[in-house]
């Protein structure tokens, strides 16, 4: 992997995997006021509370609630640099969007949507170090990110990297264990690494 600090990587899981099993949550910025934030925190250990119940069919829904959530940067300013990022992402314009999700990240560098968006973006065009070194600041602002650790498993898993995929995924089921590409990505690794129980 070219010399990526994977030890830095593996302890940011660590941390993932303890939040899923029922660590405090780090709370994104709100609105500014201490009440808004125990709020927003508050909503958002109910919904992970759903989310990893077995069985549930509405997993998509919970986590299209918890990703508004987390959109919510508390600065209409911000709020409209992650909009026009994340437009230009889904138009397939990533120099653009990578112009305004870095934006975002300097003028909010707490803010772990603002990585997370340029993450993908990295992502999408094959930059997988640079997504990397991003998706390390989201997981260090927002632990929990399951959609950041199931992308951070799949770039693991194209540079030959399946153990530390699979502890990214490990993270990522524990938060989300409903859904089903997740879940065969889990028993594939499991064994390729020899880690599948027999």
């Amino acid at each position: 992997m070219g010399g990526f600090p994977k030890s830095r990587l593996a302890g940011l899981l660590a941390v993932g995997l303890w939040l899923a099993y029922g660590g405090p949550a780090l709370s994104q910025p709100a609105d500014g006021s201490a009440t808004a934030m125990a709020e927003q925190a508050a909503k958002l250990d109910e919904l992970f509370v759903e989310l990893k119940q077995p069985g549930r069919t509405d997993w998509e829904k919970i986590e299209d609630e918890i990703g508004r959530i987390w959109a919510q940067s508390g600065s209409p300013s911000m709020d409209l640099l992650l909009s026009r990022g994340n437009e230009a992402l889904e138009a397939e314009d990533y120099a653009t969007a990578i112009e305004h999700f870095s934006a975002l990240i300097d003028h909010a560098p707490d803010f772990a949507e603002g990585w997370n968006g340029r993450a993908t973006t990295y992502y999408m065009i094959g930059e997988y170090g640079l997504s990397i070194s991003d998706v390390e600041h989201v997981l260090a602002l927002n632990p929990r990110h399951f959609a950041a650790l199931s992308g951070l498993a799949f770039m693991f898993e194209t540079m030959d990297e399946p153990e530390m995929a699979l502890k990214a995924l490990h993270a990522a089921h524990e938060l989300t264990p409903n859904r089903t590409n997740i879940n065969e990505a889990v028993t594939r690794l499991e064994r390729l690494t020899g880690d599948a129980e027999l």
